[in-house]
């Protein structure tokens, strides 16, 4: 089937600046003789990378169906991010980067309700961003074309849209590679991962929302012009180009078709599924872990009780064995009044057993069930009552996370425990013995681990 021949620029509607302006508008000379003195000095070969991309199926429709997708989906991955962001406790001064200006989000006191809360909002920020790399190839794929264009803008209004499109591509593909290093524990960076995820984040985020309002009526139109049902149907013998479009999205000569664009949806879909099925088992835990080959510390963490994984371990934190012995001694203020107790002090004490979550940054979690001191008790020991904040401190001396602030609500919690063994068996050296932090929703970093010293803060303390 012979394809229409591609619209020039000149006879493409709504592109301003593409014509002459017969008024003679005030400003309007220059503009129109730079982009024609763009059009007659083409770089060479730019005509030939154009009409090379020559597949039958890039067009308004399959670009609209790769971006309904993510514009589903982008919006859920930005949130859980910036909620994780918010479960570090930024107003402790403790969530990464710590100086973000007005960027600032409002301030929260992280909930510890459901106990799933951050195993829920982490692992879909990483599965779901992971699951969506095939679609955000795809959709570079179908207006890679359009990378080609000369001149790369006809008007002002079209160099300003170019440029929104460079922080959207720029800024996605960003994010996810320096968040698939990032879970993988391969710091190639160069500099800080949080502090540039964070930035990034909010970067593409304002050009994501500038490119839909631009873009959301044409992506409306594209998926009206041909039913979802009816393309999904049509076999690749029946698959023909779309028509000629003004993004010239269509090529100017296409060739036959390889596949179908049931099969391209197909394709992606299935590649989106997969990377979902090889990465879910890391949050989900229990039997799927065997699935979760993307889990970054790996599926066999060991038998036995405190046979499931660690992001840091006794050695790498520089913890010495003769720090965790019968001489370690916790240290517990608040009001005025100190508290020393060793191990078997501890254990003296009230005892309580929750089976919580504790999961990480990098997507993986999993659930225990942990034993030892009730926060709360431990606050009554030194006669605070009503604690406002908890500051502890592990024996680790260096570090992002060797410290951590608990909010009043993290304290009081029932199930906030400063634990002192695992699924009935004394805490391991990488886990955290001789005593833990586990409080429900909070991150896996600030249940700090080799407790030294727990700090209870009154309101009065400020």
């Amino acid at each position: 089937m012979p394809a229409s021949p591609r619209p020039s620029p000149e006879d493409r509607p709504g592109s301003p600046g593409d014509r002459p302006n017969p008024a003679g508008a005030p400003g309007y000379a220059f503009p129109a003789r730079l982009w024609q003195a763009l059009e007659r000095h083409r770089p060479p070969g730019a005509r030939a990378a154009t009409e090379g991309w020559r597949s039958p199926l890039r067009g308004p429709w399959l670009t609209a169906v790769y971006g309904a997708a993510l514009l589903v989906t982008l919006p859920l991955v930005i949130i859980t991010g910036l909620l994780d962001y918010l479960a570090y406790g930024p107003q402790f001064g403790q969530a990464f980067p710590r100086d973000v200006g007005w960027l600032r989000l409002p301030p929260f006191d992280w909930p510890t309700r459901p106990s799933w809360l951050f195993r829920l909002t982490q692992g879909l920020h990483v599965t779901l961003g992971i699951m969506l790399i095939p679609v955000v190839l795809a959709k570079l794929w179908s207006v890679i074309p359009k990378l080609f264009d000369w001149p790369p803008a006809r008007s002002v209004a079209q160099v300003l849209e170019r440029l929104s499109l460079l922080l959207l591509v720029g800024g996605i593909l960003f994010q996810i590679a320096t968040g698939l290093l990032n879970i993988q524990y391969a710091y190639l960076f160069g500099f800080d991962f949080y502090t540039a995820h964070y930035f990034g984040a909010w970067v593409f985020t304002a050009a994501l929302v500038a490119h839909v309002t631009l873009k959301l009526p044409r992506m409306v139109s594209a998926l009206r012009s041909r039913p979802l049902a009816a393309e999904l149907r049509t076999p690749r013998a029946g698959t023909r180009p779309e028509p000629p479009d003004p993004d010239g999205l269509v090529a100017p000569r296409p060739g036959p078709p390889t596949v179908s664009r049931r099969g391209a949806v197909a394709l992606v879909g299935g590649g989106a599924l997969l990377l979902g099925a090889l990465t879910v088992g890391q949050t989900l835990d229990g039997p799927l872990r065997r699935t979760a080959l993307l889990l970054p510390r790996g599926r066999d963490s060991g038998a036995g009780p405190n046979g499931f994984p660690v992001n840091r371990t006794a050695a790498a934190a520089g913890v010495q064995a003769s720090e965790t012995g019968p001489g370690w001694r916790l240290t517990v203020r608040g009001d005025g009044r100190t508290v020393t107790l060793d191990r078997d002090g501890l254990l003296a004490l009230a005892q309580h057993t929750a089976r919580l979550p504790i999961a990480c940054v990098e997507g993986w979690s999993t659930r225990q069930s942990w034993t030892g001191v009730r926060l709360r008790d431990l606050a009554a020991l030194v006669g605070v009552t009503d604690p406002s904040a908890a500051h502890v401190r592990s024996l680790e001396r260096a570090g992002l996370f060797n410290q951590a602030t608990l909010q009043a609500n993290q304290v009081l919690d029932r199930d906030s425990l400063l634990a002192l063994r695992v699924n009935g068996a004394d805490l391991s050296a990488d886990h955290g013995y001789p005593a833990r932090i586990i409080v429900p929703a909070l991150p896996g970093v600030h249940c700090t681990k080799w407790v030294a010293s727990i700090e209870f803060r009154t309101r009065r303390d400020g």
